[in-house]
């Protein structure tokens, strides 16, 4: 049974899979190239709690909303909400360079 969240991670344009982590980094669905995929699960939460972390003005400490890991063919793009980590990998599709 699917849930309206993973329900709207597999409509995700370009979407080649994802994950859903609760807080104990235990993946809770997954689908795709990341079906089941535990040590990329702990790669993303290690990221998440370092990101976390880091403050980047002394005046706002404002948590980050979205995390993006782009490589030359694929993107991971992380969100928290609802107490869960939600990670979508992606086909990465760089626009063309402008040329002057």
């Amino acid at each position: 049974m699917t849930s309206p969240v993973t329900q709207s991670l597999e409509r995700i344009p370009d979407q080649l899979g994802y994950l859903v982590i609760n807080e104990d980094g235990a993946v809770m669905a997954s689908s795709g190239e990341l079906e089941n995929d535990e040590k990329t699960a702990e790669v993303v939460m290690k990221m998440v709690q370092m990101a976390s972390r880091v403050q980047l003005t002394p005046e706002r400490n404002e948590p980050f909303k979205r995390l993006s890991v782009v490589f030359d063919t694929n993107m991971y793009v992380v969100t928290i909400a609802n107490h869960k980590v939600y990670v979508c990998k992606r086909k990465y599709n760089p626009s063309e360079p402008m040329s002057v």
